[in-house]
């Protein structure tokens, strides 16, 4: 169940999506592009500073971290036409979002609980699609190769945290996380193997609700825990 507050955000999230979808996709709107992406993560970011009061110092801390330095990635990603560059700077930005993500989702960890199977899992999964990457990348292939190894941890961090009652966050985060890794997927299939149609909004329709959804998940986790 979301709050009064979350809910309404929702709303005001999810119009910002949709302007974000419009404009991303359609030439006449593509210079609204450049405002309408940033603030996605930027609503994120000001909705959780002024939610998560009652957050641990080092909860908080990191969950700022990971959504700045996605907001950087954002950013970074918006010019990657005009220079590679801005590709490389988004892709380091994104990968220390994910180690922000998976330490804090590592805080809040189930020691009981063995990943080995969702290890094996998330391994064929990243075989599979490094199968059809493996020609596409190039020079960035050790760095390419790094990421996936980072945002794997990331969702087998988030696979770890406690569900006993915390369930709903659980789900929220775990969602979130896996939405992530399937967004960073469709962009990479894009890049480096072959463009498809509506790459662009399946890559975002992803990635803001794998955002969205981590930062309830954390919310949750502070309202379940006091």
């Amino acid at each position: 169940m979301l709050t009064k507050t979350q809910k309404r955000f929702s709303i005001i999230y999810a119009i910002v999506l949709i302007v974000e979808l419009i404009c991303g996709s359609t030439n006449d709107l593509a210079k609204l592009h450049y405002f309408t992406k940033p603030i996605i993560v930027l609503s994120l970011l000001v909705f959780f500073i002024t939610q998560s009061k009652s957050s641990n110092k080092t909860t908080k801390t990191l969950m700022i971290l990971a959504l700045i330095l996605s907001l950087i990635g954002d950013v970074a990603l918006l010019f990657d036409s005009i220079n590679p560059i801005y590709f490389i700077i988004g892709l380091a930005s994104f990968l220390l979002a994910h180690v922000m993500y998976t330490l804090l989702f590592l805080k809040q960890r189930d020691e009981n609980k063995t990943p080995i199977r969702f290890i094996i899992l998330m391994l064929l999964y990243a075989c599979g699609l490094f199968y059809l990457l493996r020609n596409g990348l190039g020079e960035l292939l050790i760095p390419v190769i790094i990421y996936m190894i980072v945002i794997l941890s990331m969702s087998t961090s988030a696979f770890l945290r406690i569900k006993e009652n915390n369930l709903n966050s659980y789900n929220w985060v775990f969602i979130g996380a896996i939405l992530f890794m399937i967004s960073d997927s469709i962009l990479a299939i894009d890049k480096f193997y072959q463009s498809f149609t509506f790459s662009s909004i399946g890559i975002m329709l992803t990635y803001a609700i794998a955002q969205y959804c981590i930062v309830i998940g954390i919310l949750k986790w502070n309202l379940n825990s006091r």
